[in-house]
């Protein structure tokens, strides 16, 4: 099994929203992917050449200040979310630890500060600019951006569910002859 460190594990963010079941289910499903004869064998316990998997978890990753980064990730992952879904989320948190400390949202910051920045930095991705609507496909498909198609509020567990699947399809991709970066 994995270490992680998190400064996020810091965070109280409430019951984890997958079930078990789903957990365990997925654990198996990546264990026999990984079994001789499958397209995951030897992938993740290289003695050789281990690979690392480092997920990037940012609201506004894929905005153009990120640009720099964005070439250096092999899977990107975008998850979507409705102003409805981020302003009940960050408005449920009491605050977060950061690098620097503690940060609690001053009032009205969803509405002045978090979602006018992800609106600006997303709107790109999306039929005219509505961040709440139908994804451009084709602009996602040359920047290699995966994403959910349709409601933005998928319940974590399909999302999870999707997420795994495509790491599981992109890895073998990945790692059968191209250089690694952060994955």
């Amino acid at each position: 099994m994995p270490d992680l460190d998190s400064k996020e594990d810091q965070n109280s963010v409430g019951k984890c929203p997958v079930p078990d079941s789903t957990i365990e289910s997925l654990k198996e499903t990546v264990k026999a992917w990984g079994e001789p004869g499958n397209p995951g064998h030897g992938l993740l316990d290289s003695a050789e050449n281990p690979v690392r998997l480092c997920i990037f978890d940012g609201f506004l990753l894929y905005s153009d200040t990120m640009a720099v980064v964005q070439p250096h990730i092999d899977i990107k992952l975008f998850l979507r979310v409705s102003y409805a879904k981020a302003k009940a989320r960050r408005e449920a948190r009491s605050g977060y630890v950061t690098l620097e400390g503690f940060w609690e949202d001053p009032p009205g910051y969803v509405d002045k500060i978090v979602w006018p920045n992800y609106v600006n930095d997303h709107k790109w991705m999306f039929e005219d600019e509505n961040v709440e609507g139908k994804v451009k496909g084709e602009m996602l498909k040359q920047t290699n951006i995966q994403t959910q198609i349709g409601d933005p509020d998928i319940d974590m567990a399909t999302t999870l569910e999707w997420a795994v699947k495509v790491l599981m399809q992109q890895l073998p991709k990945i790692l059968s002859g191209s250089s690694r970066t952060a994955i």
